[in-house]
């Protein structure tokens, strides 16, 4: 694997992947269905029985969310002590047709393209863009992950990205099979490959396939997965409505690193769509605020403080720390009176006069309510607008240590 990755001599950095569009062996290799035998029939049955399991192509079979299913007329609810299920074992070559039958639909898939160092390599193919079962990162949860946004075919911010990926992989303690340096080639070169001008750059790190335990000693290698998502962004100029959150926060251990154990996360965003609103907002156990279900918190207080409460208690957003330094420029305006990092407490957080969402691919959604109480006037403020055409400003025509090109007239297939 390390061999495919080794740069060729004055090559572009866009050359480094050498066989980077992947077609499984099985695929080259595969027969007409004309010229494949019919799969086995499997029958689950709680007792014996004298039925016979239904054929491949009964007449009976039924068809949900694009697979065949092949059930008795068993009425819901009815126990008979048997259930004939016949299930089929597909071909290899049979699984991909049934897996790019679901996955390509009339329009074109906004999953553009994929990279698995389990691989090593690019597919563009939808159908194709997953992992092992036995990857620690979907049985346990080891693994981590960060996002970028693609805009405009410029990555932006990517290096602070990936910084704080490889951060979130040292305390969960993966290793990366990689170096940064290779992993940002990667990445780039995934973009171009995909063709896709505007979305989102997402990359996991993965304590890797080879078993279904819980200790990682037993495993070979890391896996590094990334995938490229078409999708539209515009400037967030309506607010939201939000209320506390009642689920657990995770300890600061586990909210301090980016991984994939986004259960209470998801509980959090469930809770708040459940009451009709936008999202949570996570309170700590001392009261103060700590972050939403997956972006940071800021306020304007009404002496027009820029206030933003990042801890050590919650995952402190690139995004976050890039409007620390942009804000600083409505300061020298006289628009802000400060900008600043501090505990907020629910209190003074309501009593704000403005207040926001901040978060790589928002990246500022006005937040005018919360717990039914308005924010200030329960408008969109205009000094979060000014923030917001801060940050696009930014993503747009930013300098050139933020927004790294993607040339796909330059990517290189070997």
């Amino acid at each position: 694997m390390g061999g495919a990755l080794q740069p060729k001599p004055n090559a572009m950095p866009l050359s480094l992947v050498s066989k980077p569009f992947l077609s499984p062996p099985f695929l080259q290799r595969s027969k007409l269905p004309s010229q494949l035998p019919p799969p086995p029939r499997l029958r689950i049955s709680s007792s014996s029985s004298s039925s016979s399991c239904l054929p491949f192509a009964a007449s009976t079979a039924t068809t949900i969310n694009g697979f065949s299913n092949f059930i008795s007329h068993q009425q819901p609810g009815e126990d008979k002590g048997t259930a004939d299920l016949c299930v089929p074992v597909y071909s290899s070559s049979e699984v991909v047709e049934k897996l790019q039958g679901k996955l390509r639909p009339e329009k074109r898939h906004p999953y553009r393209a994929m990279y698995s160092s389990f691989f090593d390599g690019i597919t563009l193919d939808p159908a194709l863009m997953m992992i092992p079962l036995d990857d620690h990162m979907v049985h346990r949860g080891h693994g981590v992950f960060d996002t970028t946004m693609l805009f405009n075919r410029y990555l932006y911010d990517l290096d602070s990205h990936l910084v704080r990926f490889l951060d979130s992989a040292s305390k969960a303690k993966i290793s990366s099979p990689f170096p940064r340096k290779t992993l940002r080639s990667i990445l780039i070169q995934l973009a171009a490959a995909s063709k896709c001008t505007t979305g989102s750059l997402r990359f996991w790190l993965s304590a890797g396939p080879g078993d279904f335990l819980l200790s990682a000693s037993g495993l070979r290698n890391s896996q590094f997965y990334a995938v490229v998502i078409s999708q539209n962004f515009s400037e967030c100029s309506k607010g939201v409505k939000v209320i506390t959150s009642t689920i657990p926060m995770k300890p600061p251990l586990f909210a301090a690193m980016k991984n994939v154990n986004y259960l209470p996360n998801v509980h959090s965003k469930m809770e708040a769509e459940e009451k009709g609103v936008f999202a949570s907002i996570w309170v700590d156990d001392q009261g103060y605020v700590a972050e939403g279900p997956n972006a940071n918190v800021a306020f304007i207080s009404k002496r027009k403080e820029l206030l933003l409460p990042l801890s050590d208690k919650i995952l402190i957003g690139c995004t976050a720390k890039r409007l620390l330094v942009l804000a600083s420029k409505l300061v020298e305006q006289g628009l802000l009176r400060s900008v600043s990092t501090r505990d907020v407490t629910v209190a003074e957080a309501k009593n704000s006069a403005e207040m926001m969402f901040v978060s790589s691919l928002l990246p500022i959604l006005p937040i005018v309510e919360w717990d039914e109480q308005p924010i200030g006037d329960g408008l969109v403020g205009e000094l979060t607008l000014a923030i917001s055409a801060l940050l696009w400003e930014d993503i747009i025509s930013g300098p050139e240590t933020r927004r790294v090109p993607v040339l796909h007239e330059q990517m290189v297939a070997t």
